[in-house]
């Protein structure tokens, strides 16, 4: 078993200062094996908003697979945007903007979606998919296989399909072929988790896409900060929400989603609750 966490949309800038150190204790009780973080580290991709979200990241120990997201690209600078748009992300938080790491039980990669030419819509380019075509053939066939972006590459059914990032249908197909199991993702600061099934039918294989809300931000939209804690097993993916309770000055596990590989789709189990997720025992700092 592998355990994840994944937080989103941090938006150092504009964020609750009361959430960041105990964010960074809940992490780091929980212990992961791997931190992702689907995008939008900064609210307006600044120096010093950088600088603040290095400093996050610095705090942990563990590999991690960070993405750029849609705020991190300059929004005012015109040329800064149109030629040097992740100039200040690749000095401040990784000159890879689609890291990987992988182990004997899981393949995380990352695929950055943030594009210069929208101001928040983002994109998969087609020698994207051939890099990442040519990443997954290689794995062997018993790793659990993750991809991790900023923009969702699917959605509730209430969402329009001009909310997925662009190309989702073709990235689905290559996932599909490919055995993809989880896709990680932020941007809306709303949480969900579902298979692939509704939105694509005609794939062989579905994948479980999770969405995060933010972390840190003050635009919740509706939603109190939260992120997600993931423990995946071959066939079997258990996604935990850790929700911020002022009253308790706390990021407080939520009851525990799981969901089983069943015939190419996943089906989600019933019955689990927050106190039976391992790891989460005590989580709050």
């Amino acid at each position: 078993m592998r355990k994840l966490v994944h937080v989103s949309d941090l938006h150092f800038g504009r964020i609750d200062a009361d959430l960041p150190g105990p964010l960074a204790d809940t992490i780091r009780h929980l212990d992961p094996d791997v931190l992702v973080v689907s995008g939008d580290l900064t609210q307006r991709a600044r120096n010093h908003q950088f600088a603040a979200a290095r400093a996050f990241l610095d705090s942990f120990a563990m590999p991690r697979v960070v993405v750029p997201g849609n705020h991190d690209i300059p929004l005012h600078n015109v040329f800064n945007r149109m030629l040097r748009p992740l100039e200040k992300y690749r000095r401040h938080i990784d000159e890879e903007v689609e890291p990987e790491y992988v182990d004997d039980e899981i393949a995380v990669f990352g695929v950055n979606t943030a594009r210069s030419l929208t101001f928040k819509d983002g994109r998969i380019s087609m020698a994207q998919l051939e890099r990442l075509e040519a990443r997954l053939s290689a794995l062997p066939a018993d790793l659990s296989r993750i991809i991790v972006t900023h923009h969702p590459l699917d959605l509730p059914s209430r969402h329009d399909a001009e909310d997925l990032v662009g190309r989702a249908p073709l990235a689905m197909k290559l996932f599909s072929t490919w055995r993809v199991d989880l896709l990680l993702a932020g941007h809306f600061h709303v949480s969900h988790a579902g298979d692939t099934t509704a939105r694509y039918p005609d794939t062989r294989q579905a994948a479980l896409v999770v969405q995060a809300g933010t972390a840190t931000s003050t635009r919740g939209r509706g939603e109190s900060n939260s992120f997600n804690y993931i423990e995946v097993e071959q066939g079997c993916i258990r996604v935990q929400r850790h929700e911020w309770e002022s009253a308790k000055r706390a990021f407080v596990p939520q009851a525990v989603q799981s969901f089983a590989r069943t015939a190419g789709n996943w089906s989600a189990e019933s019955g689990a609750q927050a106190e039976e997720s391992p790891g989460t025992k005590s989580s709050a700092p």
